[in-house]
Formats: structure tokens, sequence, C-alpha cells
């Protein structure tokens, strides 16, 4: 396998990149000169270097805002930007399948809670789901956070379709008698949304509906 054939096939492992669309990646990057090759491979390594995942709620943040030194660990720097602040909405935990899904919440400015990202989807046929979300840690952050310290409901946001649908249900069950015992109240998104549309790409108006109508 050439190296063309080996950075077609990275491409690929892109989120809804086929084929066709990793090649012609492939041969952009051959059609730049050499110092636009070498800025590209020293981002990606520095994006590896100063990213890290939060601990409570598993977004990727950088450690090191643009423009300044890296934050000491001792002063948070394991927690991003939402988990640390402390005018976050501490009564409510929105539910999502990824990073970018939490972006369009975010940037949208009608959600004023914490987050979970469970990071990904339940396949409707899977023997060992476990493994693939972060239910356990969702758990353990329920635990956490309910009861006498704030958390009263729960909002499970995924993409409204069959497997965003069983992701719900999934969830629904695995933590139906944590929050029964602790009395916090668990909702989906409600209408808003067309089925079948992903989270990432509503638009705030939509986002908006959804969250007030969730049930």
């Amino acid at each position: 396998m050439d190296t063309v054939e080996k950075l077609t096939e990275i491409f690929k492992e892109f989120p809804g990149i086929g084929e066709r669309q990793a090649k012609r990646f492939v041969y952009f990057l051959m059609s730049r000169n050499g110092q636009y090759a070498s800025n590209f491979a020293e981002l990606v390594q520095n994006l590896k270097k100063e990213a890290t995942q939060c601990k409570e709620c598993f977004k990727f943040f950088l450690r090191r805002p643009k423009g300044s030194e890296p934050r000491p660990e001792s002063v948070g720097a394991s927690l991003c930007e939402i988990c640390s602040d402390p005018h976050t909405d501490k009564s409510m935990l929105l539910v999502v399948e990824k990073d970018s899904d939490l972006e369009s919440v975010k940037k949208s400015r009608v959600y004023p809670g914490k987050y979970f990202i469970l990071g990904g989807l339940v396949p409707i046929v899977e023997k060992n789901t476990k493994s693939r979300v972060r239910v356990e840690e969702l758990k353990n952050k329920i635990s956490a956070s309910g009861g006498k310290n704030n958390l009263k409901e729960i909002i499970l946001a995924f993409s409204l379709n069959s497997q965003g649908d069983h992701t719900d249900t999934y969830v629904r069950s695995e933590i139906k008698d944590l929050v029964n015992e602790l009395g916090i109240k668990v909702s989906s998104l409600g209408k808003g949304l067309s089925t079948g549309t992903e989270l990432e790409y509503s638009d705030n108006d939509t986002l908006k509906h959804a969250l007030k109508n969730r049930q």
C-alpha cells in the first residue's frame, strides 16, 4: 500500500467521509507546497499535545487557551470551561452523543446547564454495548451529582433516527433505578427536531423548541 492509499484510508475514518472525498483530500495536499503540508502536520501534532478531556463531562478542550500559558493542574486544568464555571446550572444534565453536538447546543445559548458526552450511539444489534458508550461513567456522574448535590433533571439529546431512539431507550433502562432512587426527572428532546435530524446540524430555533418541548 503506497502513501496515497494509506492517507486515503486515514481520511476515510473521518465521520461522513467516503473513499472519493478521502482521495480528494489526499490530492489536495499533494497540490499544496511543502510549507502547507508542514504546517498541517505541525497543527495536528500541536492539537494532540494541547488537547485534553474533561474528567467530568468528557468534552475535549485545549488545556492551553490561545495566547496564554498552560494552566497548572491545581487550578482546574482537568475540567473544561463549562464544568469549571460556577455559574453553570448544576440542576440540569444534557446527555449528547459527541463533542460536536455539545458545541451546537452551546452556540445556541438556549441551555444553561451541564453536559455529558456519551461517546457514541448504541447499535440496535450489539452484544457488548457498555464497551461502546460511557453508560457506567454516566451512572457515576448521576450518583455524584444527584440527591442533595443539585441535579434535578437529565435530558437525553440524541439524533432523531432509529439508532438515536434505541440509545435513548437503552440509557433510560440503565439509569432507571438510580434516578428513581434520587428523584431525578429524565426527559428527551421534544417537538422541534424533525425525524432523521442530527443534533449537530440543528439551528438555534430548532434546538430552542426541542428543549422547550422536551418530555
